[in-house]
């Protein structure tokens, strides 16, 4: 065993645990800035400060070696993400680095990162952003907007760090994003075309954007994509189809916008692909042709896991799966929640990593009216068992079981 004593050379010394030890204080530590430069002004500092210490131990301190400022980035990128909020609380120079996204683009580039879900929920004025296993979560600031945009339908997606909301205000379609590095709302970039009821899908630090309706309601076939890193929107080749409440995913390097409604408010059962490289649309004749529609549908419940396309028929609360080559749809079996009563709508079904995450009101007589959190690993093969765990815990927070927005940020 070793103790910490003094010396005469005021360092320290590792000693055996049968000499006496001597408690050492620490006055004054001042926490490295991860991200500042050497000639920074040390005024600046934000100081620890420990009650009872004796001035001179303060000394003790200054030979103590600090490690690389890479490594020490190395090592912030490594906590998990939840913690970060603590990291405000140890100095100015953390939260400095904290807001200046260096360590999330250390997590990407290392491959650290990590899914959180954002919820909102029926009777709730802000956003609760959960960790992936549901155990921890946090109240997200309230979203500084009006009530016209508070009581209206809104769309969500994530690129990066960067949760975006978007609805009407009283004069016009407003956009809002979320930021998790500074924990602030901020309004804009607005879209080139402003547009609610739309696709969307995320790739990294990109989220693709397709169809809905714009300022007008005039149904749009426009796309654009947004770049969390920059912070612009760039416009992109429109689909060969005009659609509104239709879905969208990333699937095998490509931006997919499936069913929808048309200009004439008919009911879509084609899709698109875009290729970025060639800024072109494919058209995908029937890929919803076995789809139920009714009056009061939700836009497709479809997620991807694993390179394979999923489906929630909410029709019959179904758990389906898409097979490209036969352009079919493979039943796997019940889904734990009762997305058939509301026609899809108050439902959240997300990927989340290599799990397929539903989220809404559970199935059977006995369950009260919460929020019920199920996943589940699921296989392509129709005969593969499937299994749907309940978070039990859920952190505790008892919200509405239906569900008005929800998304899923990697970061």
């Amino acid at each position: 065993m070793l103790t910490v004593r003094e010396d005469h050379t005021r360092g320290f010394q590792a000693i055996s645990s049968m000499s006496r030890p001597r408690k050492v204080r620490i006055h004054s530590y001042k926490l490295p800035d991860l991200n500042a430069d050497p000639c920074l002004d040390e005024e600046e500092e934000t100081r620890v400060l420990v009650v009872g210490c004796k001035q001179q131990d303060a000394d003790y301190i200054q030979n103590v070696p600090q490690l690389p400022y890479e490594l020490e980035v190395e090592i912030l990128s490594r906590v998990p993400r939840f913690e970060y909020w603590k990291l405000n609380l140890l100095s100015k120079r953390f939260s400095r680095l904290l807001k200046s996204g260096k360590i999330f683009k250390v997590r990407r580039d290392r491959g650290a990162v990590e899914p959180s879900v954002f919820m909102l929920s029926n009777g709730d004025t802000r956003w609760t952003m959960f960790d992936k296993d549901f155990e921890k979560f946090q109240k997200v600031p309230e979203l500084p907007s009006d009530m016209c945009f508070f009581h209206g339908d809104k769309e969500s997606l994530c690129a990066g760090t960067h949760l975006i909301v978007t609805g009407r205000e009283e004069q016009s379609i407003a956009l809002w994003r979320y930021e998790v590095e500074t924990s602030k709302w901020f309004k804009g970039p607005a879209m080139i075309t402003p547009r609610i009821l739309f696709a969307s899908a995320t790739c990294g630090t990109v989220v693709f954007v397709a169809g809905g309706l714009d300022a007008s309601l005039e149904v749009v076939n426009k796309a654009e994509k947004y770049d969390s890193e920059t912070k612009t929107w760039t416009r992109l080749q429109g689909m060969h189809k005009r659609r509104k409440f239709c879905s969208g995913c990333y699937l095998r390097g490509k931006f997919y916008v499936l069913g929808g409604r048309d200009e004439r408010d008919e009911n879509l059962t084609c899709g698109e692909r875009y290729d970025e490289g060639t800024d072109t649309w494919e058209l995908i004749p029937d890929i919803l042709k076995d789809m139920s529609f009714s009056s009061i549908q939700s836009p497709p419940l479809i997620a991807v896991v694993n390179e394979e396309l999923y489906s929630l028929e909410t029709s019959a609360n179904e758990l389906r799966v898409y097979d490209t080559n036969a352009n079919v749809w493979k039943k796997l079996g019940d889904v734990p929640v009762r997305a058939k009563s509301n026609g899809g709508w108050g439902v959240a079904f997300k990927s989340l990593g290599d799990k397929l995450l539903v989220i809404g009101a559970s199935v059977g007589p006995s369950r009260t009216e919460t929020m019920s959190v199920y996943t589940c690993r699921p296989s392509a093969d129709i005969k593969d068992e499937l299994v749907w765990e309940e978070s039990k815990r859920c952190c505790g927070v008892q919200l509405s079981h239906f569900i008005l927005n929800c998304c899923v940020m990697i970061a």
